[in-house]
């Protein structure tokens, strides 16, 4: 059985993102959804529960589109259907990710 160890409320967001594992190539992925602690994506490529990288998304703050670049490392790496569902937990934020996200959250 999982436990959901999220630490607030998520709301869903669907758009493109490139997930930049540490010493990896970038991988296309999609959000599934998104706190202010973390978010999920999914992706045709498994990584590993502990690794750090980057997302990088787009999302529309205040009705314009701004690129999300979030620290990240992944808390857990799920294979569903035919992709991988991916779990990060943010490392602390700059202030740009973090007033998009709280605007977006609102």
């Amino acid at each position: 059985m999982l436990v959901d160890q999220r630490q607030g409320v998520r709301k869903i967001l669907r758009v493109r993102a490139m997930v930049v594992i540490d010493g990896a190539a970038p991988v296309p992925a999609r959000t599934f959804d998104l706190s202010l602690g973390g978010m999920s994506v999914t992706s045709g490529s498994k990584v590993e529960p502990g690794q750090t990288g980057q997302v990088v998304f787009e999302m529309l703050v205040d009705g314009k589109p701004q690129i999300i670049t979030c620290r990240a490392k992944v808390s857990h790496c799920i294979f569903s259907g035919n992709e991988f569902k991916v779990g990060f937990v943010f490392l602390p934020l700059n202030a740009d990710a973090t007033a998009a996200i709280t605007k977006f959250m609102r």
